[in-house]
């Protein structure tokens, strides 16, 4: 009830334990599915079920259906044209990072793009080739066929050119990640992507950008460099790019630096003046156009010996089935492929489908990304994600649907099948640093840094430690270290906190509450022990040991008639022995002694056994949303070891569910019992005081929480 002109309120209500509370109140029956019940589901058909997977399989016939021709159309062509003439250009540059003649970038542009057009929930994302995905590729690649000596034996590179054994490769690679992404969609788990959080994907990608940018210099520089994979390559890299510095071809450099500087600049006033230009500048067509026509006419290949894009053949090439052997070897790699093409393009698709209020299925994408990978992997392409940038200007130029995208990839099949001959005298050097300039999006997380020490230095350390990981190990076992960073940070971000944080709560006397902020699990389990030992201030199995060592003594010095009870007060020597060193771990057995010990008052002069002024500990379970196995049994043992040493514990605020397994999991016996639970906090405590009055005495203000 409400007292009048106060802000409070009383509530009268009998005080409840777990077990009082099911006495009184029935218990709603909620039937839960067993997995044979979900299998059941899973394959039950019927006509709504089979519509509703037809529409979840392919989600262009739910958004063509609301397709409006007259307000959409335009934009989306003109949308379209502007997205193929980046995606043109960026295909031929990213494959570079594959290290694969740059016309099968052309494909990555093409047939992922088509499939996706199909398949995917996202209406605003641009598929194609993705920079960080296309290194990965390239580390594949250039481990089993490197630049200088034999390639790897491999079943099927007979007779094949170092470039088709290097097609081969990047191919299969490709079809086996869009297999994993497949069986990932069709069993469910897109969940995976939670467990890359935005800052390990940052720290990741600042990594990539690093490697990137690492990898074209040598295009920038006009060098030749082979091409080199695993733990420090990109020390090694830098260690041959300085050494052949002097080799610099000028002409590369003067072209990448009027290149970068030309795209920077336009690039800046397209973001200050994008609300005012209706389209953005293409200045990287532009340029590219530019250098092509100069290539072309003086002849820069043969005046000054740059290295230039070269015959792009025309039309595409027949399928070819994967090869069995690179599964094998590529298993490894692939893996992390496909979890990262998925997670960046996911993220994408989430900023674009909120800003545009429309929902994407993860399992979904997994789906359209899978097929989109294995189709085109047919085709020779290699794995598609989506590059940010290019989605950037697929959105910013009006783009509604993934008719845009449709679009794009006509503009690409126009360069692959009639005009790709116009850009063989293109110089490669403005491929690389067209990527170069890309890469500023990436590099500039670096800025991060600060702004995360400040705020959350455990992110700080995952950004870092996947950072420098992935700089120096390379990126699959960067990515690796850095979920293994990033699983010990939340492992230790666990139980920070035992009690409530404001000055004016008072915990009774001999009483102690542990708050538990996170679920209990195998991983944090002795973590929670070690804190719950700091929260008491003692550890009770020592105390326990001490004490069953002490009653040892005890019994033997009373059985010689060298220590009479009343004489309890005199000199004893506590024993060393330690035999039997099972039995100090039972609870105290005061049954053959003439009275129970008092452990807390004065023992003879050399027994020293630590004195335990907590009486009764409560633990908030309310943050607990669940217990494994291992948790359990940690769980049961840390109680019985207090309980031992005569500290009554209580749980409050626990989860049903979390009852019923420890009932399912035979967790109470006659020292851990069902009575230890209550509902709530204060249950807890009213129950507390009740038992032990003495308590209700404040602590001194020296002694507030802090």
């Amino acid at each position: 009830m409400m007292r009048p002109g106060a802000k409070q309120y009383v509530v009268a209500r009998p005080l409840y334990s777990e077990d009082t509370f099911a006495e009184k109140h029935e218990k709603v029956y909620r039937h839960r599915k067993t997995m044979l019940n979900h299998i059941q589901q899973y394959f039950t058909c019927d006509a709504k079920r089979a519509k509703n997977t037809a529409l979840s399989l392919l989600p262009v016939i739910g958004w063509m259906k609301i397709y409006q021709i007259k307000e959409w159309l335009v934009s989306d062509i003109v949308s379209g044209v502007s997205t193929g003439l980046v995606a043109v250009l960026q295909g031929l540059a990213y494959c570079l990072l594959a290290s694969l003649p740059p016309w099968y970038g052309l494909f990555s542009a093409f047939f992922p793009v088509v499939i996706y057009f199909f398949l995917g929930t996202s209406r605003h994302i641009s598929v194609g080739p993705f920079p960080v995905l296309c290194l990965m590729i390239g580390s594949v690649v250039t481990r089993l066929v490197p630049d200088e000596g034999p390639p790897a034996n491999i079943t099927g590179f007979e007779g094949l050119t170092r470039d088709e054994q290097r097609v081969l490769v990047a191919s299969s690679v490709t079809f086996l990640a869009g297999i994993m992404q497949l069986a990932m969609g069709v069993l469910q788990v897109g969940f995976v992507v939670m467990y890359l959080s935005d800052t390990l994907v940052s720290g990741f990608t600042t990594a990539a950008a690093v490697h990137i940018l690492v990898s074209q210099l040598k295009f920038v520089l006009g060098l030749t460099v082979p091409g080199i994979s695993g733990p420090l390559s990109i020390i090694y890299t830098l260690e041959i790019i300085f050494g052949k510095i002097t080799s610099t071809n000028v002409c590369d450099v003067v072209i990448s630096l009027v290149i970068m500087v030309v795209v920077f600049i336009v690039k800046e006033l397209n973001d200050r003046f994008k609300s005012k230009l209706p389209v953005p500048i293409p200045i990287e067509v532009i340029m590219t156009v530019i250098a092509c026509g100069v290539s072309y006419a003086f002849d820069f290949k043969t005046r000054y010996g740059i290295d230039v894009v070269g015959h792009i053949p025309k039309g595409y090439e027949p399928p070819m089935a994967p090869n069995l052997h690179i599964f094998q070897e590529t298993a490894v790699e692939a893996f992390p492929m496909a979890i990262v093409g998925f997670a960046v393009a996911f993220s994408v698709a989430k900023v674009y489908s909120v800003k545009h209020d429309y929902t994407i299925d993860g399992n979904q994408e997994l789906i359209a990304f899978g097929v989109s990978n294995i189709f085109g992997a047919s085709f020779k392409s290699f794995a598609a994600s989506t590059a940010l940038s290019r989605s950037a200007v697929q959105e910013s130029t009006g783009g509604k649907t993934q008719v845009a995208g449709l679009l794009s990839a006509i503009i690409v099949m126009i360069v692959t099948l009639a005009i790709g001959f116009l850009l063989e005298p293109l110089p490669k050097s403005v491929l690389g640093a067209v990527v170069i300039v890309n890469l500023k999006g990436m590099l500039m997380q670096f800025r991060e840094i600060p702004y995360l020490w400040r705020r959350d230095k455990p992110d700080c350390i995952v950004w870092l430690g996947t950072c420098i990981a992935a700089i120096l190990l390379g990126l699959d076992l960067g990515l690796a270290a850095g979920l293994g960073v990033e699983l010990l940070s939340v492992v230790l971000r666990q139980f920070g906190y035992n009690r409530n944080d404001s000055l004016q709560i008072y915990e009774p006397e001999g009483v102690k509450i542990f708050r538990i902020p996170s679920p209990i699990f195998f991983a944090n389990i002795e973590f929670f022990r070690s804190k719950l030992v700091e929260a008491v201030g003692f550890n009770p199995l020592r105390i326990l040991r001490k004490r069953n060592k002490a009653l040892r003594m005890i019994r033997k010095l009373l059985k010689k008639g060298d220590l009479l009870l009343e004489h309890l007060s005199g000199p004893i020597k506590e024993s060393e022995d330690e035999s039997n060193i099972e039995d100090l771990d039972q609870p105290t057995d005061f049954k053959d002694l003439p009275a129970r010990i008092d452990w807390n008052a004065d023992l003879p002069a050399n027994i020293i056994i630590p004195r335990v002024d907590l009486h009764s500990l409560i633990l908030d379970f309310a943050a607990v949303s669940f217990l494994d196995i291992s948790a359990l049994k940690g769980l049961k043992t840390s109680l019985k070891e207090l309980i031992r040493v005569e500290v009554e514990v209580y749980i409050v605020a626990c989860d049903p569910y979390i009852l019923e397994k420890l009932h399912a999991c035979c967790f109470f016996d006659d020292e851990v019992q069902p009575s230890m639970f209550f509902l709530t906090l204060h249950d807890a405590m009213l129950h507390i005081l009740e038992k032990h009055p003495e308590s209700t005495e404040k602590k001194s203000d020296s002694e507030k929480v802090k």
